[in-house]
């Protein structure tokens, strides 16, 4: 008899802890969908965007008797206080056959001064020809080139301009 015991095969440990992680797995999974669900900002759908856009627009030719205003507006409302800068274009020091692309926008600490604005859009587009590409190879170069960007709009604006925003940058 008791050799019928030892040839009985014994349940392995290896079946029931695949079924604990499993069953983790499970309630993991269900948590972070309930977790992800609560925290997650309310994406609107595209039909709700498209028609808040089109009653902005409708609001705005009423009130203001303009035309289109599509886009994002290059000069800034009063809550926002922040400017777009035009596209920079411009090729670089050395070597001269490549060009940098540099998109800006500069938040105001008081409603936007738009001569100010376009003073400092021409001295960063006088700053870019005057850099290198190995000035702003690599993350430290991109980080040098803004800290001197926003260190020449600190001198321009006298404490008008709290901070300078990249949008884009593309060397080519």
């Amino acid at each position: 008899m008791a050799e019928e015991e030892e040839k009985k095969p014994k349940k392995s440990g290896m079946v029931m802890t695949i079924v604990g992680v499993a069953i983790l797995t499970v309630i993991g999974a269900g948590a972070g969908w309930f977790l992800g669900g609560m925290m997650a900002p309310k994406v609107k759908t595209a039909e709700e965007a498209v028609a808040k856009a089109e009653e902005k627009s409708s609001e705005g030719k009423k009130e203001e008797g303009k035309g289109d205003q599509s886009g994002i507006p290059h000069i800034s409302t009063q809550e926002s206080n922040v400017v777009q800068l035009e596209p920079i274009t411009a090729n670089l020091s050395y070597p001269s056959e490549n060009w940098v692309r540099l998109e800006v926008a500069l938040l105001f600490t008081s409603p936007p001064d738009v001569k100010l604005a376009e003073d400092i859009h021409q001295d960063i587009m006088a700053y870019i020809r005057t850099v290198t590409l190995q000035q702003i190879q690599g993350p430290r170069g991109f980080q040098y080139l803004k800290d001197d960007i926003q260190e020449r709009v600190d001198l321009r604006a006298q404490g008008r301009v709290s901070k300078v925003m990249f949008r884009t940058f593309v060397v080519e």
